[in-house]
């Protein structure tokens, strides 16, 4: 039997069935990843496909150990199996063992033979993919140029649309990337990966009002714990800072962005998510003039000191060195501080989340010179961080800020006229 791609599975007819439901679901950034590839395992527990799936889905929840134990057991059951399955399994495998370089050179070297191998190309273009975390300052080129020179093997696939109009929005093409995800999700209303294509596309827009209305739609209609929906209401939340709805914000921040936070097993998702989106959310309301949450300062300094204690991931790590600098955990920011400045030595990326941390830091210290100083140093290059244009805006908004702490109008409103959204945006 073959998948939805036209790849042959290595299974029965039922297993393979209930694969192909399982990779829909994760492919629709949906709930219960692993739970659904628990259940082809049950089916049929020599099934590599299923396990190396497995394997990928723990390490989106951050179970690294769980994951690389299910990727070890997925390698020794692809040994009997035929040669695509072999190295779908070995690319997936590099990729939740964190080999990121070996992982996208594996991943490319997979789709050139079988481009339809949709699970394979997946971990290298979502939002936190290796091409996204490349550090390098041309990924924005880099992952469209992939998505365009795969789109014919996919014709007009829900999934693959919905991934190619990211890359679209990415690079600034927003009619193009208006246009297939409107189709990604009239295919598939239930892809989560859809809608958050199609919520920043509203943003690039300005379309604040519109974007609101959709996003509370769809969380309303989707009300299980899908695992985009926390990032999906952090959009949200942001919106209604936005339109001067903060009593709102905090609502949808408290049911859904911070739900993992306090209650992790009520909502599985990924722990840089819970990382960056509480923060984010939490700077850009002080930003807005709301209270300052002290308890989930603290409560977010002890997560990234326990989920990500040393530097590596560097659109994380200036999350962190945010949170340390908001509870007072000093020892924890200079050890961060420390090991950041050594990876810059070789990695560019590094350097610049340092020179970024640097100048928030400083703006939560209120030394609005050196937060202007950091901040304008790490700018020209944010790219290099990862992330949406939507998140790395949280820099330039306290960029702008600082300079009217200093009474610098002229430069922050050139800033806003570069990116006219930090005049709408919260």
């Amino acid at each position: 039997m073959n998948d939805r791609f036209d790849l042959p599975l290595s299974t029965h007819t039922e297993a393979a069935e209930a694969y192909i439901g399982a990779v829909d679901n994760l492919l629709r950034a949906d709930a219960k990843l692993v739970e659904r590839f628990d259940d082809v395992l049950k089916l049929d527990p020599d099934f590599a496909l299923a396990e190396i799936a497995r394997a990928r889905c723990l390490a989106i929840y951050g179970e690294g150990a769980g994951a690389r134990a299910s990727a070890s057991r997925a390698q020794s059951l692809a040994r009997h199996t035929s040669r695509r399955e072999q190295q779908h399994v070995n690319a997936l495998a590099l990729a939740v063992e964190g080999r990121a370089n070996e992982a996208l050179r594996a991943i490319r070297e997979h789709l050139e033979e079988f481009p339809r191998d949709a699970l394979v190309l997946q971990p290298a273009v979502s939002a936190f993919g290796f091409i996204g975390f490349s550090g390098r300052l041309d990924r924005v080129e880099e992952l469209l140029t992939l998505l365009e020179g795969l789109a014919p093997h996919y014709g007009d696939d829900w999934w693959f649309e919905s991934i190619h109009a990211y890359a679209e929005v990415d690079a600034g093409r927003l009619l193009e990337a208006e246009t297939r995800v409107q189709r990604s999700l009239e295919r598939e209303p239930r892809n989560a990966n859809a809608v958050h294509v199609r919520t920043h596309v509203y943003y690039e827009l300005e379309q604040h009002p519109q974007c609101a209305q959709f996003l509370d739609r769809w969380l309303g209609t989707y009300t299980d714990k899908v695992l985009l929906r926390g990032h999906l209401a952090w959009h949200l939340a942001l919106l209604d800072l936005a339109l001067g709805n903060p009593a709102a914000a905090w609502a949808r921040y408290q049911a859904d962005v911070a739900l993992p936070l306090h209650h992790p097993e009520q909502a599985p998702t990924s722990p840089l998510n819970i990382l960056t989106d509480a923060t984010a959310f939490l700077w850009r309301a002080e930003l807005k003039g709301e209270p300052r949450q002290d308890d989930d300062w603290r409560l977010l300094s002890e997560f990234a000191s326990r989920r990500f204690p040393n530097a590596g991931i560097p659109y994380g790590d200036f999350h962190s060195l945010i949170v340390h600098a908001r509870s007072g955990s000093t020892a924890a920011a200079s050890k961060l501080r420390q090991q950041l400045f050594d990876l810059a030595k070789d990695r560019p990326a590094c350097a610049t989340a340092s020179a970024v941390g640097a100048g928030l830091t400083a703006y939560a210290h209120e030394d609005w010179s050196a937060a202007v100083a950091h901040l304008l140093e790490g700018h020209a290059e944010l790219v290099r961080l990862g992330g949406s244009k939507a998140q790395l805006d949280l820099v330039s908004l306290t960029l702008m800020h600082a300079y009217r702490r200093q009474g610098r109008e002229a430069e922050a409103q050139a800033l806003a006229k570069e990116r006219p959204h930090l005049r709408s945006a919260a």
